[in-house]
């Protein structure tokens, strides 16, 4: 088995000025990062990730080591960065890899909440599971799958690319099917739409990748648009299926945000204006999560009351200055 049709498509979104997003489109080679960080740090945290898939040799096999190997190589590429240019600090991005091996294996190398899925028969299976506070709270069977859906701290995930100066990978293969299709995303398509939607578009659109790509894109838009969309498409096929002809709408490698130098701009949706600040994904380590749920709140101090009583305490003061101050200007006349 091969590679067969593939497609790709991105998006800001309808609420980001920026597209942090990266992926690669270089068949037997697909990935998706999605940056994080201020200013234009997620940007350059994405592509610096992809950069170093762009530059692998454009070769499939390896399995499972080549894949860490490479997501090993990106990490080590956006920490250096961030380590030695103060303006990047703290930035990072998720990784999801997918490799076609020779014999149609296809391997996936996973960091962050980015997420794989395979439509098989009809039917999608996520494939990847989400490093994040709120799959981990579902996996331990402490939040529902509904309630994680709308919890406030499901941007905070637990491992990234270039936060550290190594990172713990997923690394596992599959056992393609002839007529298996693959969905690599990012965040912003799976938080905007649920999986039923991603398989119903997908389904529907199965003979035009082009057009689920948009389609995908064009859905979580309608529900939102929160954050960057992005969607990378292959299939598996039989060995004596033709090749994919290449389309010149589509990249073949690296896409990542526009260059820096270009001016910004918003998804073209009436009513959409900018939010003061954006509102990047945190990186918050495993134990740290750990320490915070077994610790029990206390009670926050009441601050607010105390500010309320010193202001009112120097307004009294000041009414007191005032009122001596008039009544020895009166004697003084």
């Amino acid at each position: 088995m091969k590679v067969g049709r593939f497609a790709s498509a991105t998006d800001p979104g309808r609420k980001r000025r920026l597209n942090e997003d990266a992926f690669v489109v270089r068949p037997p080679l697909f990935a998706i990062a999605d940056g994080m960080g201020g200013a234009r740090a997620g940007e350059i945290a994405s592509a610096l990730a992809a950069s170093a898939l762009n530059e692998a040799p454009a070769e499939n096999g390896g399995g499972e080591e080549l894949v860490k190997q490479l997501v090993q190589e990106g990490n080590r590429r956006v920490h250096e960065r961030a380590s030695s240019d103060p303006s990047t600090s703290g930035m990072g991005t998720t990784m999801t890899v997918a490799l076609v091996e020779p014999n149609g294996d296809v391997t996936f190398g996973h960091v962050g909440d980015s997420r794989a899925y395979v439509l098989r028969d009809g039917q999608l299976e996520q494939l990847t599971d989400d490093h994040s506070l709120v799959a981990e709270l579902v996996r331990r069977g402490e939040l529902s799958a509904r309630d994680a859906e709308m919890h406030p701290q499901r941007s905070v995930i637990t491992r990234a690319i270039g936060t550290d100066p190594d990172v713990d990978v997923d690394a596992f293969t599959v056992r393609p099917q002839a007529g298996d299709l693959y969905l690599i995303c990012s965040d912003g398509l799976s938080d905007m739409i649920p999986n039923s939607s991603i398989e119903e578009i997908l389904r529907k659109h199965r003979d035009d990748l082009n057009a689920a790509t948009k389609a995908l894109v064009k859905a979580a838009n309608r529900s939102g648009g929160d954050d960057n969309i992005t969607a990378v498409l292959f299939e598996i096929v039989g060995d004596d299926a033709p090749a994919q002809t290449a389309d010149p709408d589509q990249p073949t490698r690296e896409h990542a945000a526009p260059s820096f130098d270009e001016e910004d701009t918003l998804h073209p949706e009436q009513g959409i204006a900018p939010p003061p600040a954006p509102s990047d994904t945190m990186v918050v380590p495993a134990a740290e999560i750990d320490a915070a749920l077994a610790a029990e709140p206390g009670p926050a101090p009441p601050q607010a009351g105390i500010g309320r009583r010193l202001l009112a305490l120097l307004v009294i003061i000041a009414l007191i200055v005032v009122i001596v101050a008039l009544v020895w200007w009166g004697l003084a006349r």
